[in-house]
């Protein structure tokens, strides 16, 4: 039996959890439910995804979405925030700066990937930076439940934020890592990335959740702990980074 979440294209990952693949560039938006709030993790590619984020979460929900989290600086998973007014915004230290002083640099990036140049540039000027700097870690209220936001980075680049939402009635800890971790390809290192240091966010990500957790890559389907650590052991050969 399909679940509402479901029903809506959406892939159910626990009680109040889900997450959804965007069409296109394959990115990962989660939402995650407490009594009295609701916090998505990134915002996808274009004001227009945003708009449809929201309006699917509303109609599950039956709630607006009250925070967002954002994993990365990278177009398919900010440019969607400003089509959420009013929403509390998270990101990792320094996150807000970068996107305040880059966004030529993000529209002509979203453009050479394929968005349209008139949705990029009103994305870009729309472009709501985070109220709130996730420095170490920082755990947010929804009410009946609690998240935790960790600046794990950096790594894919400067300024990664991985989200953990502690498990329910038995279900395992789930962890939305962004583009730290990618099953549906390897791992992109972008002029932003930072590949020396790219392994010891993974270690720190799976210190974060741990052996048990599931982990929802930015791009492709969730893994587990060992995938993690093959990613990251992959990285350190790749980058010639000395085991820890």
């Amino acid at each position: 039996m399909h679940t509402a979440w479901e029903e809506a294209g959406w892939e159910r990952l626990g009680d109040g959890v889900a997450r959804r693949r965007m069409p296109g560039w394959d990115e990962t938006i989660g939402v995650i439910a407490g009594s009295t709030g609701v916090m998505i993790v990134d915002t996808g590619a274009t004001l227009r995804d945003g708009a449809d984020l929201r309006r699917t979460i509303r109609g599950v929900l039956g709630r607006e979405v009250t925070h967002i989290a954002l994993t990365h600086p990278h177009f398919d998973h900010v440019l969607g925030t400003a089509a959420f007014a009013g929403v509390e915004v998270f990101g990792a230290a320094g996150l807000g700066e970068l996107l305040r002083r880059g966004k030529d640099e993000l529209r002509h990036d979203a453009v050479r990937h394929g968005v349209a140049r008139d949705a990029a540039a009103e994305a870009a000027d729309l472009l709501v930076a985070p109220h709130h700097h996730v420095h170490g870690q920082l755990t947010v209220e929804l009410g009946d439940r609690q998240v935790l936001l960790a600046n794990v980075g950096p790594g894919h680049t400067a300024h990664d934020l991985a989200v953990l939402v502690p498990g329910r009635r038995g279900e395992a800890e789930i962890v939305f890592c962004g583009d730290l971790v990618e099953e549906s390809g390897e791992p992109q290192a972008g002029p932003d990335a930072l590949p020396q240091r790219w392994p010891g966010a993974l270690d720190r990500l799976l210190a974060l959740g741990g052996e048990d957790a599931r982990y929802v890559p930015g791009h492709g389907a969730v893994v587990d702990a060992r995938f993690v650590r093959a990613q990251r052991d992959a990285l350190a050969a790749r980058f010639g980074v000395a085991p820890s």
